[in-house]
């Protein structure tokens, strides 16, 4: 009989690719991960991971083994969900990671309306950059994660996961005052080719939104400053740093004095946000009203 907590412990090593931080990801000392991972090779009668360079890798036998785990897993979270309703749980914490300008456009509002409507869900929020919050709510740190569509990151097609999509906006054109395509009424990313730019570090999801818009346009992006405050990024193009493409979202409410912002034409960025939770999880009834509060709010966001 396979052990379902070791199965969980198989599939964190799988997303870490080390021991040691899926250890650290469990909450869990090494040598018990190792532990247990040797009592499922036991249980399976079959090698499940192989070194690889500093990590490890799953054999093909860990692999099978794996998708399984995801259906699993699934299946144990709505069962989790399934006795949580017909104990009426209508009370309780809901751990939300998100990114900070999520927080203020969708989580903030779902919150006020859901203090009128479920005033016995409190929700407690992790703020995380698009490309953490998946991780924390694999790794259990979460129970619903606000996050960004990326190259390379878990999507809807991903076992693990269900995801619900709630908005997608455009990021405009951040520009000096001073520069020459500035009192245009809308720019062309290939007419930036030759600018300096400010964006994100590596990793963040609206880096690879930049990177992947100018790479349609037909150039790459000469980034001389990188930030992952869109406040900083704003303050350094106004400063004539550079050139930034911007969430719309994260421009509301900024001093924009020393700017010029401007809509992109032609090959142009955007953010898809969505919503997601373990697979399973997500008719779990202190999860579901969350939901449900995150779409009513995107839904009211400004379309322009």
């Amino acid at each position: 009989m396979i052990d379902p907590r070791r199965l969980r412990i198989l599939r964190a090593v799988a997303d870490h690719r080390t021991v040691t931080a899926a250890a650290a990801a469990l909450y869990l000392t090494p040598s018990a991960v190792s532990q247990q991972l040797a009592a499922l090779e036991q249980e399976t009668g079959h090698a499940l991971l192989t070194r690889s360079g500093r990590g490890v890798r799953l054999t093909a036998a860990g692999e099978i083994l794996v998708g399984h785990a995801n259906e699993v897993l699934a299946q144990l979270e709505r069962a989790e969900a399934e006795l949580a309703a017909y104990a009426g749980g209508s009370a309780g914490e809901v751990t939300v990671a998100a990114f900070a300008t999520g927080i203020a456009e969708v989580l903030a509002p779902a919150i006020a309306g859901l203090a009128l409507e479920h005033p016995g869900i409190r929700l407690r929020v992790r703020d995380a950059e698009g490309d953490q919050s998946l991780p924390m709510l694999l790794d259990g740190e979460a129970d619903l994660a606000l996050a960004v569509e990326y190259r390379g990151g878990p999507g809807a097609e991903d076992a693990r996961l269900s995801v619900l999509p709630l908005y997608a906006e455009p990021f405009d054109a951040v520009l000096p005052s001073g520069h020459p395509l500035a009192d245009l009424p809308a720019v062309s990313l290939a007419d930036l080719s030759d600018s300096e730019w400010v964006g994100q570090y590596p990793g963040n999801p609206c880096h690879d939104v930049t990177l992947l818009a100018c790479e349609l346009a037909g150039f790459q992006p000469r980034f001389r400053h990188s930030s992952d405050d869109f406040r900083a990024v704003t303050a350094l193009v106004g400063a004539g740093a550079g050139v930034a493409l911007v969430p719309r979202s994260a421009l509301r409410g900024m001093d924009l004095k020393e700017v010029q912002v401007r809509p992109v034409t032609g090959a142009s960025a955007t953010r898809r946000v969505f919503a997601a939770t373990r697979r399973g999880a997500e008719s779990h009834p202190l999860i579901a009203p969350v939901l449900a509060a995150l779409v009513r709010a995107s839904e009211r966001l400004p379309t322009h």
